[in-house]
């Protein structure tokens, strides 16, 4: 800087009759040779006298001892908290359905003994609790009716008729239901106000956080909250669906286990049996999807990226594996969050498909004719597959199939686990 205004001085005081400066422009070393000495250069392979070689930094680096490499020193996620919440919640779910199980059909053989004197003999079975259950529904619907008869009384003839047929209407086709497709049509519910929450610009960055499952996040809750979610209407519509066919099915394969398995107490329904059961299988789902995630693709990508970092900082190295890393980053996976209730699905769709082998489902997409359920099932379950090797990242394919398994293991297991919980909770509550 002060030598760049010393010339601008000097150019500017002498000059010649026709206006070029005398002052040649010259060096830093040539102006100022004292004050500044020149510095020798050092060449290839000549080394000054007195002088070391200077190491790089990279060959520091190396030599200096305690040092880790970048994917020792990374923080790994850890399962640990996402598996105890996991069981957690799960046992908390079957401890709490076979409480709620075991009230309601306490209440319903007390009730049923002052309806008849008969049940003050013998206790009521669970066909005779199931029907009482019935004909309770049936009779809050006709109250409801007569309400709605008595509010729209003033509203004129034509626009009242309409609105009480299509009332009654409603109500029937409710009533037909059986109770799993009723709570499962409840379940649908739920997850439309959660689509709906989705729509709301000032809530999506709490959906993202709160309703969204992120493996490298840390946070456990979301196994359950992402359950509910759907972002997209062509989800939410496809797992609502399914939802109410295979979960009405899993509900009357709980039901007729318990009615002809004489080692099994009676019960009153069986809706609560299922929702542990979709509570847990909805979470099972997205744990293996979270081991899958942390315990196999995070090491993956970070041995990838360690291995590209190294590569690039030696050209020859580079040079060598320059067609390599092209293949490398087409084939890279990416782990990103999940949500919604196919895994859960999967589940009441592989419990139905063992339980009743010989029934038959039409799909949603080609081919539209009916098939064997067994056909159906082993060819989405195949999909999946092929969508793990191949790594496509539309779904989460190993959600899918952590809940097929879940699935396949309580259609062995699960009627056992839930007798336990029940004598459990007959003999804890008075």
């Amino acid at each position: 800087m002060l030598w760049t205004t010393f010339c601008r001085r000097g150019a500017s005081s002498l000059r010649t009759p026709l206006g070029h400066s005398i002052f040649k422009s010259r060096s830093l070393f040539q102006t100022y040779p004292s004050r500044f000495p020149r510095t020798a250069r050092v060449q290839s392979g000549r080394l000054p006298s007195g002088h070391d070689a200077f190491p790089s930094f990279r060959t520091q680096v190396v030599k200096t001892e305690g040092v880790s490499s970048f994917s020792a020193r990374l923080e790994k996620p850890s399962i640990r908290k996402q598996l105890q919440f996991f069981l957690g919640v799960s046992l908390l779910a079957y401890v709490g359905a076979a409480a709620l199980t075991e009230s309601e059909t306490k209440y319903w053989k007390k009730k049923l003994v002052t309806v008849s004197s008969m049940f003050q003999l013998r206790p009521p079975s669970t066909d005779e609790m199931r029907r009482a259950r019935y004909m309770e529904l049936g009779g809050q619907l006709k109250e409801t009716l007569n309400q709605l008869k008595d509010e729209t009384s003033t509203w004129p003839g034509t626009l009242r008729n309409v609105f009480l047929a299509t009332y009654v209407r409603c109500a029937q086709t409710y009533l037909d239901w059986t109770e799993g497709r009723r709570l499962c049509f409840h379940i649908a519910c739920l997850n439309a106000a959660v689509f709906l929450a989705w729509k709301v610009p000032r809530l999506r960055s709490f959906m993202w956080k709160s309703f969204t499952h992120d493996p490298l996040s840390g946070r456990a809750y979301t196994f359950l909250t992402s359950v509910f979610s759907h972002k997209s209407f062509l989800h939410l519509m496809a797992n609502n669906m399914a939802l109410c066919s295979f979960g009405s099915a899993a509900t009357t394969y709980f039901y007729f286990q318990q009615r002809n398995n004489q080692d099994a107490l009676p019960e009153a329904t069986s809706i609560w049996h299922f929702l542990a059961f979709f509570l847990s299988a909805g979470m099972f789902s997205g744990l293996a999807s979270h081991v899958v995630s942390t315990k196999i693709l995070f090491p993956r990508l970070v041995a990838r990226a360690s291995t590209q970092a190294s590569i690039r900082a030696s050209p020859a190295a580079s040079a060598i594996a320059g067609s390599t890393n092209v293949a490398t980053a087409v084939s890279q996976r990416e782990i990103m969050p999940s949500l919604g209730a196919s895994g859960a699905v999967y589940a009441a769709v592989t419990l139905s498909a063992l339980a009743f082998p010989d029934a038959e489902v039409r799909l949603l997409f080609p081919p539209f004719f009916p098939i064997p359920i067994t056909t159906g099932v082993g060819g989405i379950i195949l999909l999946d597959i092929v969508g793990v090797i191949r790594g496509w990242k539309l779904f989460d394919h190993y959600a899918h199939l952590g809940g097929a398994a879940f699935g396949a293991l309580y259609y062995y297991y699960g009627t056992s686990w839930w007798n336990f919980a029940r004598r459990l909770e007959a003999h804890s509550l008075p």
